[in-house]
């Protein structure tokens, strides 16, 4: 009976069997558990921030409008929350008034302005600063301007003396 044996090709190893995961393999992996991460984040995020976020960067839209709007007529226009809900654009002319909405988003939002009853609007260029907040819950945001810049949403730190 003859034997074989197996002799090797000179500067070859012998082969092994693989033994774990290829870098590849591991990046896959990582990208995966990265992206269901972001998902789990962004369906978690607070609602009512949200909501209130947006009813910030409407008013903002809307002050800006009823202040263009008052320098081309050039009259008063005032701006103030009503205590049942909503708010009133003051002075506009009755078809500028009609096309602007007076009701919140959401139901249960209100607002408190800053130093003073109503917000005035123009018809000067240049205004006093002016703020308001915004309140849904517990969250709150602020809607100002310096009086020349347009009105947007501002820093919460001066929101804590509304409070």
């Amino acid at each position: 009976m003859k034997v074989t044996t197996r002799t090797s090709v000179p500067g070859s190893r012998p082969r092994r069997a693989a033994a774990g995961f290829t870098l590849l393999e591991l990046m896959v992996v990582v990208l995966i558990v990265a992206g269901a991460s972001g998902m789990t984040v962004v369906s978690l995020r607070d609602r009512s921030q949200s909501k209130l976020e947006e009813e910030g960067a409407r008013l903002s839209a809307l002050l800006e409008t009823a202040r263009t709007q008052s320098r081309i007529v050039g009259t008063d226009v005032r701006w103030a929350p009503l205590s049942t809900g909503g708010f009133r654009f003051i002075g506009l002319p009755a078809l500028a008034t009609h096309e602007l909405p007076s009701h919140w988003l959401d139901p249960d939002t209100t607002a408190t302005i800053v130093g003073a009853p109503q917000l005035r609007l123009g018809p000067e260029p240049l205004l006093a600063a002016q703020r308001v907040v915004l309140h849904l819950g517990e969250r709150q945001i602020a809607v100002g301007t310096d009086g020349l810049a347009p009105f947007r949403i501002v820093d919460d730190s001066a929101t804590a003396a509304v409070q």
